[in-house]
């Protein structure tokens, strides 16, 4: 690839992630919507669901988040009655997040949210297995550049 190629945004990498990234949030949208809940605030949701009551910084090596990102997310959800935050009694710098009865009863809402979401997806273009291998693909990236950065 010539020099001045390397500029063009047909070229790049990064612009069709960046906006199968944003499409794919926007697909997200009408379901969510259905559980007043955002995106931001569902992948928070998955993480508790998933490994129970975490600290701040936990849920953020897990969704790759800094916390001046994650705590004004973690407070709007506290705000609407999802989760509770708490000091740690053994370090008050540390604090912990817990769901509330009404953060756990969305769980079997969005139960569904993932099968939708792929029927979204699929088509006569994309089939199952190149969504899973572009996810395999996706994962080893991620891999490499945490590795790479100081993500």
């Amino acid at each position: 690839m010539e020099k001045e190629d390397q500029l063009k945004l047909d070229n790049q990498i990064c612009f069709p992630l960046y906006s199968v990234s944003r499409l794919i949030t926007k697909a997200y949208k009408p379901f969510l919507e259905k559980m007043g809940i955002t995106y931001p605030q569902y992948l928070v949701l998955m993480v508790l669901w998933e490994q129970g009551n975490l600290s701040v910084n936990q849920i953020g090596e897990k969704l790759l988040l800094n916390t001046n990102t994650l705590s004004p997310l973690i407070k709007r959800m506290e705000k609407i009655d999802l989760l509770n935050r708490t000091r740690s009694t053994k370090d008050e710098r540390s604090v912990r997040i817990e769901l509330t009865k009404k953060g756990k009863s969305l769980k079997a809402d969005a139960s569904e949210v993932p099968g939708k979401l792929l029927n979204t997806l699929l088509s006569e273009e994309v089939e199952l297995t190149d969504v899973m291998l572009l996810k395999d693909t996706l994962d080893k990236w991620i891999n490499v550049l945490k590795e790479k950065s100081e993500i």
